[in-house]
């Protein structure tokens, strides 16, 4: 069944989050990058205060491929007690060296993959994701101004890095400027998360703040379409 990723940046928006029955609240900065990192005073601060209510998620931020600092972040963002700590990989450059110091980490740690569709993602190299203990592997977008996941990447792609990423054993999500509207499209294809930031927000703005009827309408849109796959799957 897919779930909905929240993205929040504050203790408002995480209670409104909490209160809308998100499946995972998602701990970003989106002024600061398509995975804009919150100080992680603030990361502390907002695990506690969801205190279990919901699984909770941490990106690091927009970080170059260096071994050292990316797993330098990822040590220091699992201190917060998050559930799971997104890694950008905004290009194949440095590659193996990341993986391989990323990967004596990931027995302790959720660490979950971002991949972007409009960065020439490596969706041939799944399996090295796998291999080095990712627990998950996410399909976004880095230009949040140029149109959304579906403008970049055609959906039967799409399809193809859902299943890949089931049958290596790994969460998978799809995110990147999705629209409401994009939901009955992506759900047929039984990603585990579809991930949301501007399309909460007023104005549809992600650095506006989220607005609790944008909340709510996507939260209904997505179990409206979950259902129609549902009566589909079954034949009904």
């Amino acid at each position: 069944m897919t779930k909905l990723l929240a993205s929040v940046t504050n203790d408002r928006e995480l209670e409104l989050a909490v209160e809308a029955g998100v499946d995972i609240i998602d701990l970003k900065e989106p002024r600061t990058g398509a995975l804009g990192a919150l100080p992680l005073a603030q990361i502390h601060n907002l695990v506690a205060r969801c205190a279990g209510r919901c699984p909770v998620s941490a990106t690091v931020g927009d970080l170059p491929a260096e071994p050292l600092q990316l797993a330098g972040a990822i040590r220091q963002t699992a201190e917060s007690g998050v559930d799971y700590i997104k890694v950008g990989f905004f290009s194949t450059h440095n590659l193996t060296a990341c993986l391989q110091a990323i990967a004596g980490l990931c027995e302790d740690c959720a660490v979950v993959a971002v991949l972007f569709a409009d960065l020439d993602p490596p969706l041939a190299r799944l399996g090295e994701f796998a291999d080095a203990g990712f627990r998950g592997i996410m399909l976004d977008t880095a230009a949040k101004g140029g149109g959304g996941l579906l403008t970049r990447i055609e959906l039967s792609r799409l399809g193809d890095f859902v299943a890949q990423a089931r049958a290596l054993g790994m969460l998978n999500g799809l995110a990147g400027s999705l629209r409401q509207e994009d939901i009955p499209r992506l759900v047929p294809l039984a990603p585990d998360y579809l991930g949301f930031r501007g399309a909460l927000c007023e104005r549809s703005e992600r650095i506006a703040r989220i607005a609790p009827h944008r909340l709510l309408e996507v939260r209904e849109a997505l179990t409206r379409s979950r259902e129609r796959a549902g009566r589909a799957a079954a034949g009904g």
